[in-house]
């Protein structure tokens, strides 16, 4: 259970007001780097298996158990595939109330990034829009991960402008994580550059142009280049030719994870252990008008940022001096990126501190003490 919305965000500042018990429902995460659940903040694991196996409908009956047993005052819902039962709940008794979280907007994800294939991929994306509708409806508030869905999702147009928010990912430190004070350096040409891709490892968001970058400025660096990998990865196939090609180059690339979520505390510890975070996403219409929580997280942590061509990104970047444009899609003039890398002056003002959630925080509050 260590999701940073719901889990590191969500429950840390809805558990930091008196007598508020969070109940938290999800997958449970791997390893023992879990941090241990604040105060006031109960885990319970619910979500097993993959996406369309079997093990799905389990957690239909797992989480309406837990729903019966808990009888909450309100529920947040962050996955899609548990609002028809939210709605049930919601239809028997009157006055109950429940909160729908949109991290993403997951019919154009579903028909567009080809994780699904044919009629299953049609009649997926119909189905989410279908229940999104209905659900806002009746949603006692909606959040948005990302400002453009209120553009983009046409449903969202029925609501009072009272009862949605936006919410971004921006990075809320770890129980007991004190934020370093100053910037992450770039070491000298002589010594191992250390480049980091984090989050959720797909193709689309360019796993395999981070290793081609990684490889092309080995050629450049003199002091070598070591590229760390750490994530989870839902394509089983993908995973393969990752850890065969991790194998075969482990003297630089390293692959942490993969088959399960990993804790959020390593992939902290690795932010902290490197040089520059990549933003490798290749262009699509599911990722080019978001904010990925990865950036903020790289921001907050002072981390030198490569990210490709995005006008929303290039804002943020420009605005704290925090990293550059490439194109990973095409080769690169490694020589010409170690001069420019040299030569940029990374976060000349410090550690911006307004990626931070706190501000986030005290907006969720808000839309909870305007709608119970």
């Amino acid at each position: 259970m260590d999701d940073t919305r719901m889990r590191g965000k969500f429950a840390e500042t809805l558990a930091g007001r008196p007598q508020v018990q969070v109940h938290v429902a999800g997958r449970n995460a791997a390893g023992p780097s879990v941090s241990l659940a604040a105060p006031g903040v109960f885990q319970h694991g619910i979500f097993k298996g993959s996406r369309l196996s079997l093990e799905r409908l389990a957690t239909q009956l797992r989480y309406w158990q837990l729903l019966r047993r808990l009888k909450p005052d309100l529920v947040i819902v962050h996955a899609p595939e548990l609002l028809p039962l939210t709605l049930l709940w919601h239809w028997l008794k009157k006055g109950r109330k429940f909160v729908y979280d949109i991290r993403e907007n997951y019919a154009l994800n579903v028909s567009t990034q080809r994780v699904y294939q044919g009629f299953t991929r049609r009649w997926l994306a119909a189905g989410l829009r279908w229940v999104e509708a209905r659900t806002v409806r009746r949603a006692a508030g909606v959040i948005l991960a990302e400002a453009s869905y209120a553009d983009e999702l046409p449903f969202l147009n029925e609501l009072p402008p009272s009862r949605v928010v936006v919410l971004e990912n921006k990075y809320q430190p770890q129980l007991g994580e004190i934020l370093r004070q100053q910037p992450i350096k770039l070491p000298s040409p002589t010594e191992p550059l250390r480049l980091l891709y984090s989050g959720t490892i797909s193709e689309l968001n360019g796993v395999w142009e981070a290793i081609a970058l990684a490889e092309q400025l080995r050629a450049a660096w003199p002091g070598g280049v070591r590229l760390t990998i750490i994530g989870f990865c839902q394509q089983p196939e993908l995973l393969r030719q990752l850890q065969e090609t991790a194998a075969r180059n482990s003297d630089w690339l390293t692959l942490i994870g993969g088959v399960q979520p990993v804790a959020h505390a390593d992939i902290v510890a690795e932010i902290g252990q490197s040089h520059l975070g990549l933003l490798a996403y290749r262009p699509h219409p599911s990722s080019e008008r978001c904010r990925p929580t990865k950036l903020f997280e790289y921001l907050a942590h002072g981390l030198p940022v490569l990210a490709s061509p995005n006008p929303l990104w290039q804002e943020v970047l420009d605005a704290y001096s925090a990293g550059l444009s490439v194109d990973f899609g095409q080769p690169i003039d490694a020589a010409a990126l170690v001069v420019r890398l040299q030569r940029h002056s990374f976060y000349p003002h410090g550690i911006p501190t307004d990626v931070l959630w706190d501000g986030e925080g005290k907006k969720l509050w808000h839309l909870l003490d305007t709608v119970i």
